[in-house]
């Protein structure tokens, strides 16, 4: 069989003020370009649909036209909630995803039947496929008591639970000529962040080992992680990577899905696919004269100016680059006083303080100054 996987669309994503939405709307294009091309037997969106947990309307059309698309292409399709995504309001879609042919899976309910999703290629080879939505501490907790744990066992780690969870969803892994898959949106201990991740929900408690998979399973579909990678397993384990760089953070990543061709007797082949739809996002420094001689037109630009700190600075670099959607100074120059800063504090007055806090960013305008004076003195004779 083939399967297209595919996560972390993060449709609704603004990025420093600015919509993606046309963006969302080319990627998505390509991602179903590529399933007709490619004709999967299944596609897996492995979580953060959304970039927030209230999408706009426009977001959500977005989605749920991208979804319908990738169906008409024949291929089975089957989605699953992410960190980011609203996984009861996804459940509340099912009944027009079922209507459509489309799986949805946003949360863990009671049955754990209904996270095992079955069927069978047009060429007769069936498949299982495990899935599982993203799990909040809390929540793994709550999904794990459903399962009939013990109160000892309920007491454990995240990963234990999540560990229970896969073992006892993935039961059915035993049944011959089967290929058995599972999809999950997950941190996994050694993977690489992509960079525009939700740190809270990748540390603190939240990666868990690879060895929660077992070793009988074909191919393990993963999103969360933005950059495409394989992770070392007893099983053949991926994350597909986000379809476009999601922040700056990732603009090194190369956005793709996955492709790969499995049976039940034959180990897992995995292609990934550029997408290349997105703006790409771009990192440049210099000082004015060197931002001048810039060449970025298609891209969305970071940049750190190597001038002194003032005003007006800013609009001058947008002026130059109007797609820099943020502007920094650059750290090296900025003087770092510290240290004197703390030796000369004691006893010295709020003008002197902010003096020295306007000398420490490089920023001397007089006027600054003057306006401080005015408000502090205003201040102080009103109390």
């Amino acid at each position: 069989m083939r399967i297209l996987h595919t996560s972390d669309w993060h449709v609704g994503k603004v990025l420093k003020g600015r919509s993606r939405h046309d963006e969302h709307i080319r990627v998505l294009a390509q991602v179903v370009d590529i399933a007709r091309e490619e004709q999967p037997d299944l596609i897996v969106v492995a979580g953060d649909l959304y970039d927030t947990a209230a999408p706009s309307p426009d977001a959500t059309r977005v989605v749920t036209r991208a979804l319908s698309a990738l169906r008409r292409t024949g291929a089975q399709v089957v989605a699953i909630g992410g960190n980011h995504d609203n996984g009861q309001a996804l459940d509340a879609l099912r009944p027009w995803a079922e209507a459509a042919g489309i799986v949805l899976r946003g949360t863990v309910r009671d049955d754990p039947a209904e996270l095992v999703v079955t069927g069978r290629t047009a060429g007769g080879e069936p498949w299982q496929l495990v899935t599982l939505p993203f799990l909040s501490q809390r929540y793994a907790i709550r999904a794990a008591e459903m399962y009939e744990l013990t109160a000892a066992e309920a007491s454990q780690t995240y990963a234990d639970h999540i560990a229970r969870l896969i073992t006892r969803l993935s039961e059915g892994f035993d049944a011959p000529g089967v290929v058995n898959l599972l999809t999950a949106h997950l941190t996994i201990v050694g993977a690489a962040a992509g960079g525009g991740e939700r740190e809270a929900h990748c540390v603190m408690g939240y990666a868990v080992p690879a060895t929660v998979f077992p070793a009988n399973t074909h191919y393990v579909a993963l999103g969360h992680l933005h950059r495409a990678q394989q992770v070392n397993a007893a099983c053949p384990v991926h994350y597909c990577g986000s379809p476009l760089a999601i922040d700056f953070g990732e603009e090194e990543n190369v956005c793709s899905v996955a492709v790969i061709d499995v049976a039940a007797d034959r180990a897992a082949r995995v292609r990934h696919v550029p997408v290349t739809s997105a703006r790409s996002l771009r990192t440049v420094r210099g000082t004015l004269e060197q931002l001048g001689t810039v060449q970025q037109p298609d891209a969305w630009l970071r940049v750190y100016v190597r001038e002194a700190p003032r005003v007006g600075l800013r609009e001058d670099v947008q002026e130059l680059l109007p797609n820099a959607l943020e502007v920094r100074i650059d750290p090296d120059m900025i003087p770092d006083l510290a240290g004197q800063r703390m030796a000369q504090r004691a006893g010295r007055s709020p003008r002197e303080l902010f003096g020295d806090y306007l000398d420490s960013r490089g920023g001397a305008d007089d006027g600054v100054r003057e306006l401080f004076d005015e408000l502090y003195d205003e201040v102080s004779q009103s109390s």
